[in-house]
């Protein structure tokens, strides 16, 4: 029950569902509607989630995390990404506007449409460090799209959260003999949880609020845009700065492990 109800917070959280259903509320006139804490991650807590969604489920599952959480995308937006959005020459994502997210449905059905608003589509730099990781990873299958499963099929959020996210987040051990042990990292942490940290990350390297919006997709008034333009170029280059200076920070003091962490020499 606790697995299935981070699940459909995750999906609240992407507005993929009004809300979580089976989310325990206090009934009565005194109760107070608590305003769940979204758990968010370190850029070393996300990496030694990482390492040990490459153990359990593989390379691609660590790959699609470090993207998440090093660009803000969503789940839909890099679950929907095809090889014609991915500019890796110029360091670019491409969120389109008409087929930029993966949508699916209560039946089970997939399909690519807009993304959440007409913010969304975007696009969005990509830190140096992930760019020899992307190309070593699409070669690994000739799939439309960037991000697919270890048996080349598009991602299904819940399949992903049940494989990878929740055994390299909340760890392993209350399970017997795995095929491999896991620790507790971030119990709780959803991948809409890899978004919220990136922001946390932009809010506390000082990035200003427009640049954190447009990367993030969120609605700006028409006069920020067109002031922000004239400066857009230098503060895009303090964010890349930060970021890279998080992910070089964390690989620093990422501790020794028996974990095979060979996918991430690429970087």
């Amino acid at each position: 029950m606790k697995l299935l109800s981070l699940i459909l917070s995750d999906a609240a959280d992407d507005k993929l569902i009004p809300t979580n259903p089976i989310r325990s509320r206090h009934r009565g006139k005194a109760s107070r509607t608590r305003t769940r804490e979204k758990v968010w991650a370190t850029p070393q807590e996300v990496l030694q989630i990482a390492d040990q969604a490459a153990a359990y489920y593989g390379h691609d599952a660590a790959i699609l995390i470090l993207t998440a959480a090093w660009t803000g995308a969503r789940w839909g937006e890099l679950a929907g990404l095809q090889r014609p959005n991915l500019h890796l020459d110029d360091a670019e994502l491409i969120i389109d506007p008409e087929i930029g997210a993966l949508h699916e449905s209560n039946s089970g059905k997939l399909w690519l449409g807009p993304p959440k608003t007409p913010e969304s589509a975007r696009t969005i730099t990509l830190p140096d460090f992930l760019i020899p990781l992307l190309k070593l990873y699409l070669d690994t299958h000739d799939h439309d799209h960037v991000f697919v499963t270890i048996d080349v099929e598009l991602h299904r959020r819940s399949n992903f959260s049940r494989r990878a996210m929740r055994p390299a987040a909340d760890g392993n051990l209350d399970v017997a003999r795995p095929r491999v042990r896991t620790q507790p990292i971030k119990p709780g942490l959803v991948f809409h949880g890899l978004r919220h940290s990136h922001k946390t990350w932009l809010i506390a390297d000082g990035i200003p609020d427009v640049a954190q919006s447009r990367r993030l997709g969120h609605k700006l008034p028409d006069k920020i845009q067109e002031t922000y333009s004239h400066v857009a170029a230098e503060v895009e280059r303090r964010l890349m700065a930060a970021l890279i200076t998080r992910w070089d920070e964390a690989i620093n003091a990422a501790h020794h492990t028996e974990l095979d962490t060979t996918w991430r020499t690429a970087a």
